[in-house]
């Protein structure tokens, strides 16, 4: 990578445009994560503002951030101003300490290749779009010997378990393995009424790129990127909820939410796809979250010839809303709002799509 020029000693430096040939370490990696690694000093929302202008092309193409790059590919950087910072002196917003040990408690799981952490609701998985730090950041600050890549990733007010890689060569492996649906993930998520569907897949395409005003929302349309997910009921709580396990069969932004919604009974305490009234209901009994929790994930190991398997135990404030909900069911509540289940049944039923991820 070209050097910088600096006009002094802690200013704004200023890059010449850069060409920079790709290597084996970045193939198949999403192009977000190679800018991250490349320019650890530019905020990532400045990083996607420069993909959506443009101004970063791989073979000379416009490029988005969900791009799988291969070696030797071409990357172009435009010029960039980076704030400094002068040899010898610390960062001058280091990651707060409360949050670096706080994450470093979550880590469920730990061996040589990964780390999985049970990600606390209400932390981002990473800086940026208002978020100053996240995981990645407080597990590098905090193992900083360390060349730790997130492997997916988790909406912020999802709780549960988050892989990280620990070496580049596990995190192609485990990218691998993400695309050949050799993942199970399953998420517990309480939704709004009595569910009447049973065990059912929801094959409904998602357009993940639609704006309202300004603010990115995800919507079912023919036109979008397959997605499927297997919803199967835990526990009912009369009509007023459903608890479900979910199987996510593909890894689009805010699925189980979107799909949820869609079918009818969308999740509670979501403020973006849920019902406002439901929602006010769920935090008289204590609710102050979304209800979304990543309980479960499980892979081949393909080295040891074993399966790893990794739980996430519901958290406490979740066990107590659902005690809450349960005697509330009992008292013959019903759910505020518009009646559930009147919406998005036949989307729910209808004929799976090719390309789509089998239910397992």
């Amino acid at each position: 990578m070209a050097e910088t020029t600096s006009p002094g000693d802690g200013a704004p430096a200023r890059t010449p445009v850069q060409r920079l040939t790709l290597g084996a370490e970045d193939a198949g990696q999403r192009l977000d994560k190679v800018l991250t690694r490349l320019l650890p000093l530019v905020p990532r929302s400045h990083l996607f503002r420069l993909l959506r202008k443009g101004e970063v092309r791989v073979n000379g193409k416009r490029a988005s951030a969900d791009l799988r790059v291969a070696e030797g590919d071409e990357l172009r950087l435009p010029p960039l101003r980076i704030e400094t910072v002068p040899e010898g002196e610390a960062p001058r917003r280091p990651v707060p300490r409360r949050l670096i040990e706080q994450v470093e408690s979550a880590i469920v799981h730990q061996d040589e290749r990964l780390l999985v952490i049970d990600k606390p609701a209400g932390i981002a998985v990473h800086g940026g779009s208002g978020v100053s730090f996240g995981v990645i950041e407080a597990l590098r600050a905090s193992r900083p010997e360390e060349t730790l890549e997130l492997v997916h990733r988790l909406d912020r007010d999802t709780s549960g378990c988050l892989l990280v890689a620990r070496r580049r060569s596990s995190l192609r492996a485990l990218h691998a393995l993400l695309r050949e649906d050799a993942f199970d993930k399953r998420y517990l998520a309480l939704l709004k009424g009595k569910w009447e569907l049973g065990a059912k897949l929801i094959d409904a395409p998602l357009n993940t790129e639609a704006r309202v005003g300004g603010e990115r929302t995800v919507r079912v349309d023919p036109r979008g990127k397959a997605a499927a997910s297997q919803f199967k009921v835990v526990q009912f709580f009369g009509r007023l909820a459903t608890l479900v396990e979910v199987n996510l069969l593909t890894g689009r932004t805010h699925q189980i939410r979107v799909h949820a919604a869609h079918a009818g009974h969308p999740v509670a305490g979501d403020p973006k796809y849920g019902d406002e009234a439901f929602n006010a209901q769920m935090r008289e009994l204590g609710l102050t979250r979304l209800f979304l929790h990543a309980h479960s994930t499980s892979w081949p190991d393909v080295d040891r010839q074993v399966e790893v398997s990794v739980n996430a135990p519901l958290p406490d404030e979740l066990k107590r809303v659902l005690d809450a909900t349960a005697s509330a069911a009992e008292r013959k509540v019903r759910p505020a709002g518009a009646p559930a289940g009147q919406q998005g049944l036949r989307a729910a039923k209808s004929p799976p799509r090719a390309g789509r991820r089998r239910a397992r």
